[in-house]
């Protein structure tokens, strides 16, 4: 392949990319903000701290790294059932051979309005906005201007004008609604939908790309089994531009020792995204930390080039009270999502 159509073929993929899908997880219930800014706060407890690590296309390429760190505190609103939720997102993408880098740093801020005095039905609504950067390698960018007849000479300028970096402003907003399954708290459920990007950012190296925006519906359902047992449903549907995405699936949960206060839960199911990958899951928690892995089995086209082999993913959350006035321990039925 000539040079000139390798750079082409550069510029086109990364077009391509920043007017189709975001980046994604697998455990995406593990990156709630990504998800919906109003499902922050949707736990029990008055802190959470998540962690989301994925690594894919090793037997493609050179591999795509995303990570996601997320942290939320929430506290009771004056004397009445209503509480707030602020948070922070935090992404980081490492993509391709020039290592095109984003880096998303993202406040966040929910209000949890209460519909029911059992204080178990909640309405809520939530922004997320911040500064995302990117930028590429520039020594790992290869131009015609870099072949100087005898063959590729590093040391000359590529002779491109586009900048290694930029950065824009990105926002989100979106609602959810929460509440229990008659009495038992344990059993509950949640709907939600957003809107990212809303504001169009421009979002390109070369061109004045604006950033589409992205409709994402999410819901989960929790039941119990018994006393020892429960299932978790969770499901989202993406819409952006042309491009949309459809993963869901469950998970069954197990509880070794004392029943309302286990030493261990352990979790195992599968989640599928929809012409994409059959994703196996497995979770352990012991409180207050949960520590989950995942992998893409992959059933896309690609799947003749990479073997099958789509991605792992390796989660780590932090849940709990705080020893305060404000905590939300007595004073709240939250989805324990």
């Amino acid at each position: 392949m000539k040079p000139r159509c390798i750079i082409l073929l550069f510029w086109i993929t990364l077009a391509v990319n920043l007017q189709a899908q975001d980046l994604h997880f697998s455990q995406f219930y593990e990156a709630p903000l990504v998800r919906n800014p109003a499902l922050a706060g949707l736990f029990e407890g008055d802190i959470r701290a998540q962690m989301v690590y994925r690594n894919q296309w090793g037997s493609v390429t050179n591999p795509y790294q995303t990570g996601s760190l997320n942290g939320e505190y929430k506290l009771p609103v004056g004397k009445g059932d209503d509480f707030l939720t602020a948070g922070l997102q935090v992404l980081w993408d490492r993509a391709g051979t020039v290592a095109l880098t984003t880096t998303n740093l993202l406040p966040a801020v929910n209000y949890h309005k209460s519909l029911s005095a059992d204080k178990n039905r909640y309405i809520s609504l939530g922004f997320m906005g911040g500064l995302v950067s990117r930028r590429l390698d520039r020594s790992k960018v290869t131009t015609n201007n870099q072949y100087d007849g005898f063959g590729y000479n590093g040391s000359l300028p590529d002779g491109e004008t586009f900048a290694s970096n930029y950065s824009y402003f990105d926002a989100s907003v979106g609602m959810s609604y929460n509440s229990s399954l008659g009495d038992n708290k344990n059993n509950n459920y949640f709907v939600g939908i957003a809107y990212h990007h809303f504001n169009k950012p421009v979002n390109a190296f070369y061109q004045r790309l604006q950033h589409l925006p992205k409709w994402v519906a999410s819901g989960g359902l929790r039941t119990t089994m018994g006393e020892m047992a429960y299932i978790t449903f969770n499901g989202d549907i993406s819409i952006q531009g042309i491009s949309r995405e459809y993963i869901a699936g469950v998970m069954y949960s197990r509880k070794i020792g004392d029943f309302e206060a286990p030493d261990y839960i352990l979790h195992f199911g599968g989640y599928i995204r929809w012409n994409d990958a059959i994703i196996p899951v497995v979770k352990l928690d012991y409180d207050p930390f949960s520590l989950g892995f995942s992998y893409d089995m992959n059933i896309s086209q690609l799947r003749t080039a990479s073997q099958g082999r789509g991605g792992f993913e390796l989660s780590l959350s932090y849940r709990g009270f705080l020893n305060n006035r404000s905590s939300t321990k007595d004073i709240l039925r939250c989805p324990r999502f």
